[in-house]
Formats: structure tokens, C-alpha cells, sequence
């Protein structure tokens, strides 16, 4: 009887926690249309998700794609004597999966962690409240900048990975496996449509808006202090790699079914 008690208080828990994160997120909506946006704020989000997560997503992609294009040729030529379509698997691995999945867990590492301690530090010091005492919804101000620089700068850090992680792959090409930078290119730009581009760019403003969600949702509902906070950072970024491994699947599947990628 213990255990279904047990059973039935953390469902009950987390009915409660998904419906807040469902009012959370429409109280985002409803402030995001109503146009009272704080440009100032919302630019230097912009940075804070895009510029400064470049030198990580940089390593991230790079190495990715040069470990791709090294495994794959040299597995090739141990099958047939000849390091074949190796453009190809590194340029599709990059742009449908790799680059859009990886990246977008790395800026929730980074991004998503840093949100969740900022708005749970300020709210247990009672910093959100004071926005109601000056007239500034919380909500609008802090909410609105980071789930727009979230869905916006996701995306724009995924095409710059898919381009770093092709360009590693033609380094090893190069340099490890003695393929010619012609037919590297040969490779992938027969098989390489803007619908496969579209397929990852899709699904990564998806991914920005999960981190958004969840890191935002955990920092408005900090409690407990110091601890809460480290508590709330934690849970951040595992939900947020949890949910965009998940929703990877889910989202490639019906764009496929609907013909992107």
C-alpha cells in the first residue's frame, strides 16, 4: 500500500508540474503577441545564446565532423579496399542529425543552465517580485528576450555547425585519408538538397524553444534557497537533453511523413 501511495503522490507532483509548465508556457505567448518587447534585453540574449556559445559549438562541430569522416573512410576502405562516399555520410550525419541534436544540447549545457540559475537566483532573493512592485510583469521582461534570442540564435548556431562539421570532415579527407578535395565535394552535393538543410533548421527551432521552456519554467519556480537553485540548474539541463533526444525522433519522423528531409 506504501509503494502505491508513493505511486500516486508522484504522478499527482507531476500532473501538477506539467500543468504549470503549460500555463507558463502560455502566459510566454500571451506576453510575446502583445508586443511590449525590451529590445535591449532581448539583444543581449542574442549574444548571450548565439556569440558567446560559438568557441563550444565550434569544438563540438569540428571534431564531430572529423571523427565522422575518419571512422567512416577508414571503415570503407577495411570493406572495399577504398574510402568511399565519405562527403556523403559525414554531410548528411551533420545536417539531419548531428549538428541540429549536438548543438542544441551543448547551448542547453551552457545556455539553459546559466537562465535557470539567473532567474531561480533572482527569485529566491525576491528580485521577481520586485518587477510587480515597479509595474514590469516578469514574465514579459525576462521570459519574452530569452525564448526569442532561444528560437532564433538555435537555429543560426546549427547552420554554422553543419558548415564547421563538413568543413572537418574535408580536413581529415585531406590530410588522413588522401581523398581529394573535388571528390569530397562530389560526394555531397549531389545528395545534398536545401530540403535536408531545412530538415535540421526545422527541428532546431524546436530544440530553442525547449530550452527555453524548461530552463525559464525551473528558474520562475525555484524555491529552497541556494540549494533550490543548484537544484533547479541541475534539472534544467537534464530535462532539456532528455527532451530534445526525444523530440529528435518524433520531430524527424512527421517531417519526413510531411516530405522535409
Amino acid at each position: 500500500m506504501n509503494m502505491i501511495a508513493e505511486l500516486g503522490r508522484f504522478f499527482i507532483s507531476l500532473a501538477g508540474k506539467l500543468g504549470r509548465a503549460g500555463l507558463f508556457l502560455k502566459d510566454s505567448f500571451y506576453w510575446l503577441l502583445k508586443g511590449k518587447w525590451e529590445k535591449e534585453e532581448i539583444m543581449k540574449q542574442m549574444v548571450r545564446v548565439g556569440v558567446q556559445s560559438l568557441p563550444v559549438v565550434t569544438l563540438t562541430s569540428l571534431f564531430t565532423g572529423m571523427v565522422l569522416a575518419l571512422q567512416s573512410g577508414l571503415s570503407s576502405k577495411n570493406i572495399f579496399n577504398e574510402p568511399l562516399y565519405v562527403g556523403t555520410l559525414v554531410s548528411l550525419s551533420m545536417v539531419l542529425e548531428l549538428g541540429p541534436v549536438l548543438t542544441s544540447i551543448v547551448v542547453a549545457g551552457r545556455v539553459g543552465a546559466s537562465i535557470a540559475a539567473e532567474i531561480g537566483t533572482m527569485r529566491v532573493t525576491e528580485q521577481i517580485d520586485a518587477l510587480y512592485m515597479l509595474g514590469v510583469h516578469p514574465i514579459s521582461y525576462l521570459s519574452v528576450p530569452r525564448f526569442l534570442a532561444c528560437i532564433f540564435m538555435v537555429p543560426v548556431l546549427v547552420i554554422y555547425a553543419d558548415s564547421l562539421g563538413i568543413l572537418g570532415g574535408l580536413f581529415v579527407c585531406l590530410t588522413k585519408l588522401g581523398i581529394p578535395a573535388r571528390v569530397y565535394w562530389d560526394d555531397i552535393l549531389p545528395y545534398l538538397d536545401m530540403i535536408e538543410v531545412m530538415h535540421g533548421v526545422v527541428k532546431s527551432f524546436f530544440f530553442g524553444a525547449i530550452i527555453f521552456w524548461v530552463s525559464c519554467y525551473n528558474g520562475f519556480f525555484t524555491k529552497g534557497g541556494a540549494e533550490g537553485v543548484g537544484r533547479s540548474t541541475t534539472m534544467t539541463v537534464v530535462v532539456s537533453m532528455v527532451l530534445i533526444l526525444l523530440s529528435d525522433y518524433f520531430l524527424g519522423s512527421f517531417l519526413i511523413s510531411i516530405g522535409i528531409g
